[in-house]
């Protein structure tokens, strides 16, 4: 299961790539967007599961 800590994660990396890189602020929103609807769709369960092996498999967390 995503943690809140894996969201606080995401959006320091988003927010270091808004200060420090060439990513716009309508492209982050867009991926923020992007992310809610993938959210509702039958995806959602296979995103889940692969970023938990994905966590699983580089950090050791289950």
């Amino acid at each position: 299961m995503i943690s809140i800590s894996l969201v606080v994660l995401l959006g320091l990396a988003v927010f270091i790539a808004l200060r420090f890189t060439y990513l716009r602020f309508t492209h982050a929103l867009l991926c923020v967007l992007f992310g809610f609807y993938l959210s509702e769709t039958a995806a959602a369960p296979e995103v889940r599961r692969f970023i938990s092996i994905v966590m699983a498999t580089v950090f050791g967390v289950s």
